[in-house]
């Protein structure tokens, strides 16, 4: 069953800084915060929302199909999904702009400060969501605005449920936007920051919210995650990582679990069981899209 993925396809520049954010930022400086990190690994990697969830759910056995864009240096990009055995149909190039950049840093305790160049994914809400027999699920993963808001729209007018997934984007709407999101959504996946933000924007719990979809779902890192359908919550237990590497992707993995076991009529809870072994097993990995699945490692 072909899952369309709404989102970014990125070139992920990650750095390791080997100290602590929390040490070299002053608290009561902020006003005039100037500081320079030495980050002694540096490397390129694929990347990109939509990117890393297609790569997870193909490794998972199932189709999917990314919606994005990327620049005149994004070549190199189809190419790896073509090689993947991604589907490319509902990519676009577009001219005079470069594919999404992201700069990652990431500290010894695993925070991250990240930049974004958005380029070419500026353009994602040229290319449309329309019905089609095949396709019976979506996800919107962070995008251009006006592709995140158009493609929710056309989910809904094509009949196809989809997650809502607003992860970095979530800042660019406001509470009635993010509200109209749910309203028109099956599912919503946040961290547990975007879950704060989401309420305090909309002014709806996670109680209130998953009595307005069929659940929603709230990732807590090491600690698991939350499971939410019809106002109860369920605390979906942790997997142990073997080794921490790389957290970058690790949500996106888990999401593409996610989409995997809606896919096949799974409880959510069971998803997210899913979703917590996939998520465990890429953090020992390096960038988001390093990592190889089998039947041990997901239970499957």
């Amino acid at each position: 069953m072909p899952a369309v993925i709404c989102g970014s396809l990125a070139f992920d520049t990650i750095m390791s800084f080997e100290g602590r954010f929390a040490e070299q930022i002053l608290p009561d400086q902020l006003h005039i915060l100037n500081v320079s990190f030495l980050v002694p690994a540096l490397r390129r990697e694929f990347g990109g929302c939509a990117g890393n969830i297609a790569y997870s759910l193909k490794q998972l056995g199932g189709t999917p199909l990314p919606m994005a864009t990327v620049g005149s240096d994004g070549a190199e990009y189809i190419a790896r999904l073509d090689k993947l055995g991604i589907s490319t149909e509902f990519i676009r190039e577009v001219a005079h702009a470069y594919t999404a950049q992201a700069m990652i840093m990431t500290d010894r305790d695993n925070n991250q400060i990240t930049a974004f160049h958005p380029g070419a994914m500026g353009q994602a809400h040229t290319t449309t969501v329309q019905a089609r027999p095949d396709i019976k699920i979506g996800i919107i993963s962070p995008d251009g605005r006006d592709a995140m808001l158009q493609h929710a729209e056309q989910f809904r007018a094509a009949g196809i449920p989809f997650v809502f997934d607003p992860g970095q984007g979530l800042p660019m709407f406001d509470g009635k936007e993010l509200a109209h999101f749910i309203e028109l959504a099956t599912w919503v996946t946040v961290n547990d920051y975007e879950a704060k933000l989401l309420s305090d924007r909309t002014g709806l719990s996670s109680a209130e919210i998953s009595r307005k979809v069929q659940g929603l779902v709230v990732t807590l890192g090491a600690q698991g995650c939350e499971v939410w359908v019809a106002g109860e919550m369920t605390l979906v237990a942790p997997v142990s990582a073997k080794e921490v590497v790389d957290p970058t992707g690790c949500g996106d993995a888990f999401r593409g679990a996610l989409l995997f076991g809606l896919e096949q009529g799974w409880s959510l809870a069971r998803c997210a069981e899913l979703g917590n072994r996939v998520g465990a097993h890429k953090i020992a990995y390096r960038g988001g899209q390093n990592y190889t699945l089998t039947s041990a490692q997901t239970g499957l």
